[in-house]
């Protein structure tokens, strides 16, 4: 196992671990318990996306690509600028 990135909070990680599961990569979200001792422990490096040793690459891959795809231009609603709708 290789600990192959370190995201900013449980949301993030489990919208990752999500989308690595859907292309077909098996990732363990490490430290997801700890956060409740989030007074008493350290606030940085208690996630982390773990995943095997021959899928680390193209995990890496996977998790750069998202992070740098931009919203596609006229995705906002007409009657909504500038606000988020779900």
């Amino acid at each position: 196992m290789q600990r192959i990135y370190e995201p900013e909070n449980l949301m993030e990680g489990e919208l990752l671990q999500g989308m690595l599961a859907s292309e077909g990569v098996e990732a363990h979200l490490v430290g997801r318990d700890l956060l409740g001792g989030a007074g008493e422990l350290p606030v940085f490096g208690l996630l982390g996306l773990s995943v095997d040793n021959d899928q680390a690459q193209y995990a890496r891959e996977l998790i750069a690509a998202y992070n740098a795809a931009q919203p596609l231009s006229g995705d906002e609603p007409e009657s909504f600028p500038g606000v988020l709708v779900c």
